[in-house]
Protein backbone atom coordinates (compact mmCIF):
# COMPACT_ATOMS: atom_id res chain seq x y z
CA UNK A 1 0.00 0.00 0.00
CA UNK A 2 0.99 3.30 -0.60
CA UNK A 3 1.34 5.70 1.80
CA UNK A 4 -2.27 7.84 0.75
CA UNK A 5 -3.94 4.55 0.94
CA UNK A 6 -2.86 3.94 4.61
CA UNK A 7 -4.15 7.88 5.19
CA UNK A 8 -7.70 6.93 3.84
CA UNK A 9 -7.32 3.75 6.78
CA UNK A 10 -6.04 5.01 9.23
CA UNK A 11 -7.93 5.05 12.84
CA UNK A 12 -7.44 8.08 13.92
CA UNK A 13 -7.88 11.41 12.43
CA UNK A 14 -5.07 13.01 14.92
CA UNK A 15 -2.52 10.68 13.44
CA UNK A 16 -2.71 11.64 9.93
CA UNK A 17 -3.53 15.39 10.38
CA UNK A 18 -1.97 18.10 8.33
CA UNK A 19 0.86 18.75 10.24
CA UNK A 20 1.98 15.17 11.42
CA UNK A 21 2.12 13.97 7.72
CA UNK A 22 3.93 17.31 7.01
CA UNK A 23 6.29 16.52 9.61
CA UNK A 24 6.58 12.72 7.91
CA UNK A 25 6.97 13.62 4.53
CA UNK A 26 9.87 16.03 5.16
CA UNK A 27 11.83 13.03 6.99
CA UNK A 28 10.70 10.88 3.88
CA UNK A 29 12.28 13.10 1.38
CA UNK A 30 15.38 13.42 3.43
CA UNK A 31 15.93 9.91 3.29
CA UNK A 32 15.44 9.77 -0.36
CA UNK A 33 11.48 8.29 -0.79
CA UNK A 34 9.46 9.65 -3.30
CA UNK A 35 6.85 11.43 -2.02
CA UNK A 36 3.51 8.79 -1.99
CA UNK A 37 6.35 5.73 -1.38
CA UNK A 38 4.77 1.85 -0.97
CA UNK A 39 4.88 1.21 2.94
CA UNK A 40 3.98 -0.43 5.92
CA UNK A 41 2.42 1.58 9.18
CA UNK A 42 2.26 -0.50 12.12
CA UNK A 43 -0.05 1.46 14.36
CA UNK A 44 0.84 0.22 17.94
CA UNK A 45 -1.03 0.39 20.39
CA UNK A 46 -2.19 3.75 20.35
CA UNK A 47 -1.84 5.35 16.86
CA UNK A 48 -3.34 8.51 18.67
CA UNK A 49 0.19 8.51 20.05
CA UNK A 50 2.77 7.11 17.93
CA UNK A 51 3.26 5.22 15.08
CA UNK A 52 6.20 3.54 12.12
CA UNK A 53 6.54 3.95 9.08
CA UNK A 54 8.84 1.09 6.84
CA UNK A 55 9.61 1.89 3.48
CA UNK A 56 11.80 0.05 1.04
CA UNK A 57 13.97 2.04 -1.20
CA UNK A 58 16.66 0.87 -3.30
CA UNK A 59 19.64 2.03 -0.72
CA UNK A 60 17.89 0.35 2.34
CA UNK A 61 14.78 0.52 4.67
CA UNK A 62 13.78 3.73 5.60
CA UNK A 63 12.10 3.73 9.34
CA UNK A 64 10.63 6.34 10.76
CA UNK A 65 9.02 6.74 14.51
CA UNK A 66 6.04 9.46 14.29
CA UNK A 67 4.84 10.96 17.73
CA UNK A 68 1.63 12.74 17.15
CA UNK A 69 1.60 15.49 19.39
CA UNK A 70 4.48 16.15 21.85
CA UNK A 71 2.45 18.89 24.55
CA UNK A 72 4.35 22.03 23.55
CA UNK A 73 5.48 20.93 20.33
CA UNK A 74 3.62 19.09 18.04
CA UNK A 75 4.39 15.91 16.00
CA UNK A 76 7.45 14.64 15.94
CA UNK A 77 9.36 12.14 13.64
CA UNK A 78 12.56 10.52 13.52
CA UNK A 79 14.36 8.45 10.73
CA UNK A 80 17.12 6.40 9.49
CA UNK A 81 18.04 4.76 6.53
CA UNK A 82 19.12 1.05 7.41
CA UNK A 83 21.24 -0.27 4.60
CA UNK A 84 19.80 -3.34 3.04
CA UNK A 85 22.92 -5.68 4.43
CA UNK A 86 22.10 -4.24 7.75
CA UNK A 87 18.15 -4.87 7.83
CA UNK A 88 16.92 -7.72 10.19
CA UNK A 89 13.93 -9.73 8.59
CA UNK A 90 12.69 -12.52 10.38
CA UNK A 91 10.91 -15.42 8.93
CA UNK A 92 7.82 -15.02 7.68
CA UNK A 93 5.31 -17.36 9.15
CA UNK A 94 2.08 -17.81 6.92
CA UNK A 95 -1.12 -20.11 8.41
CA UNK A 96 -4.11 -21.20 6.88
CA UNK A 97 -7.17 -23.28 8.23
CA UNK A 98 -11.01 -22.94 7.00
CA UNK A 99 -10.45 -20.27 4.46
CA UNK A 100 -8.47 -18.06 6.71
CA UNK A 101 -5.12 -16.70 6.21
CA UNK A 102 -2.68 -15.69 9.47
CA UNK A 103 0.88 -14.14 7.99
CA UNK A 104 3.54 -12.62 11.08
CA UNK A 105 6.69 -11.35 10.34
CA UNK A 106 9.67 -9.46 12.02
CA UNK A 107 11.42 -6.58 10.01
CA UNK A 108 13.64 -4.80 12.24
CA UNK A 109 12.08 -5.61 15.23
CA UNK A 110 8.82 -4.01 14.17
CA UNK A 111 5.73 -7.38 14.13
CA UNK A 112 3.74 -7.52 10.58
CA UNK A 113 0.95 -9.83 11.53
CA UNK A 114 -2.64 -9.83 9.83
CA UNK A 115 -5.26 -12.14 8.73
CA UNK A 116 -7.45 -12.72 5.51
CA UNK A 117 -7.40 -9.53 3.53
CA UNK A 118 -4.41 -7.92 5.72
CA UNK A 119 -2.41 -11.02 5.52
CA UNK A 120 -2.92 -10.32 1.76
CA UNK A 121 -1.74 -6.79 2.40
CA UNK A 122 1.58 -7.86 4.65
CA UNK A 123 2.32 -10.26 1.46
CA UNK A 124 2.20 -7.58 -1.37
CA UNK A 125 4.61 -5.08 1.22
CA UNK A 126 6.99 -7.92 1.58
CA UNK A 127 6.78 -8.24 -2.53
CA UNK A 128 8.28 -4.78 -2.38
CA UNK A 129 10.84 -5.35 0.33
CA UNK A 130 12.20 -8.47 -0.68
CA UNK A 131 12.58 -6.83 -4.58
CA UNK A 132 14.59 -3.73 -3.19
CA UNK A 133 16.53 -5.81 -0.90
CA UNK A 134 17.57 -8.16 -3.72
CA UNK A 135 18.14 -5.08 -6.20
CA UNK A 136 15.40 -6.06 -8.46
CA UNK A 137 13.01 -3.23 -9.82
CA UNK A 138 10.62 -2.29 -6.81
CA UNK A 139 7.21 -3.03 -8.10
CA UNK A 140 4.23 -1.70 -6.65
CA UNK A 141 1.81 -4.79 -5.84
CA UNK A 142 -1.32 -3.43 -6.12
CA UNK A 143 -4.25 -4.75 -4.31
CA UNK A 144 -5.38 -7.94 -6.44
CA UNK A 145 -9.61 -7.53 -7.07
CA UNK A 146 -11.15 -10.53 -5.07
CA UNK A 147 -14.60 -11.25 -4.80
CA UNK A 148 -15.27 -12.15 -1.26
CA UNK A 149 -18.83 -13.90 -0.20
CA UNK A 150 -21.32 -11.17 0.46
CA UNK A 151 -19.16 -8.69 -2.01
CA UNK A 152 -17.64 -6.80 0.90
CA UNK A 153 -13.89 -5.71 0.39
CA UNK A 154 -11.81 -7.17 3.41
CA UNK A 155 -14.12 -10.06 4.19
CA UNK A 156 -12.61 -13.18 5.13
CA UNK A 157 -12.42 -15.76 2.48
CA UNK A 158 -14.78 -18.07 2.57
CA UNK A 159 -14.67 -21.57 1.63
CA UNK A 160 -18.18 -23.33 0.71
CA UNK A 161 -18.57 -26.99 0.51
CA UNK A 162 -19.12 -28.89 -2.97
CA UNK A 163 -22.06 -30.03 -3.31
CA UNK A 164 -22.24 -33.14 -5.41
CA UNK A 165 -25.16 -34.85 -7.31
CA UNK A 166 -26.86 -37.55 -5.45
CA UNK A 167 -25.00 -36.75 -2.15
CA UNK A 168 -28.06 -35.63 -0.32
CA UNK A 169 -26.53 -32.69 1.22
Amino acid sequence: MRLSEWRASATSREATAPKVLETLQRVLAVLGAEPDPPCWVAWGDDPTTRYVVLVPIPAGLVTVNVRVNIPGEGPRASGKLIRWKRVQVGDLAVETQAGHALVSISVEGTILRGADADAEAVGEFLQVLYAAEDGRPMVDAAPRARRRPGGEPGAPLVRRPVRRQGAGV
